[in-house]
């Protein structure tokens, strides 16, 4: 999926929401532990349920690499299922790969080639040549980079200073942009870093914004538009857990659906602005 594809699903949805499917069969609802695959069920039931107000799905590979075979399988299972039933969704592999060169390649290869997402999310701190394989030869894919993140660790490296006050997270992205553009490179940013989206805005105008951290992280919405959109909307933020786990009883799939919409319908007012 291209820029413009994704920014033409952003407009006509009124949405910039991403839903992260990071599942926990402890959290999941109890009934669904007896299908023959409770990870790929669940799924299913969050994606029909909120596919009307998101652009993008965000599996994250923990959740499933943590179940084995069976996990990686469920994981294959539904990103089939949505490129099937839902092709107009940009699918983001959350699995921060990165390594040198040659192991990058076949990390490309995986998730590119082999389970043909549109977007992989890759850990920088090896630089250029553990990034450049994502992105050489694989039109209409996305590497995203970790920036700034909202951890608590994230104060070990990411905020540290050089000799001239520059941030490590503006080094990456300053840095970065040699390597890829706009059409192909994106970078995760905590919501709950609020006002410094405008710092991230310095540096990187015009690129996308994968933004985690709204809802039951505590990300404001409505700060991280105040200071992160731009023209093209230029964000997907993602909400998990205060989405599919909001409920956990057999309503579970249309409560995550009432979720999604109480966000899309503030996305909405908020894309209002820049028009």
């Amino acid at each position: 999926m291209n820029r413009q594809e994704l920014i033409a699903q952003i407009q006509q949805k009124q949405s910039f929401l991403c839903v992260g499917l990071d599942v926990d069969l402890n959290k999941i609802p109890k009934h669904l532990l007896q299908a023959e695959d409770p990870i790929f069920e669940f799924n299913k039931q969050i994606i029909d349920a909120t596919a009307p107000y998101c652009v993008a799905y965000k599996p994250n590979l923990a959740f499933y690499e943590a179940y084995g075979v069976k996990g990686i399988m469920a994981f294959e299972k539904t990103v089939r299922y949505i490129k099937q039933n839902y092709p107009e969704q940009f699918v983001i592999a959350d699995a921060k790969r990165g390594d040198i060169g040659n192991t990058s390649k076949m990390y490309a290869r995986t998730f590119f080639g082999e389970y043909d997402v549109e977007a992989l999310t890759v850990a920088p701190y090896m630089g250029e040549d553990s990034v450049t394989p994502f992105l050489d030869g694989y039109d209409g894919k996305w590497v995203i980079l970790l920036a700034l993140t909202s951890n608590k660790g994230s104060f070990d490296f990411q905020l540290t200073e050089d000799k001239d006050g520059e941030r490590l997270f503006e080094k990456v992205i300053r840095k970065s942009q040699q390597w890829g553009n706009p059409q192909n490179m994106m970078y995760v940013v905590g919501a709950t870093r609020g006002e410094m989206f405008k710092d991230i805005r310095a540096v990187a105008p015009d690129h996308f914004l994968l933004v985690p951290g709204v809802g039951a992280q505590g990300g404001s919405l409505e700060e991280v538009c105040k200071y992160g959109m731009t023209k093209d909307c230029g964000l997907l933020v993602n909400s998990s857990r205060g989405i599919i786990f909001a409920d956990n009883t057999e309503n579970f799939a249309t409560i995550a659906a009432a979720k999604a919409k109480e966000l899309q319908q503030q996305m909405a007012e908020e894309l209002a602005k820049i028009k």
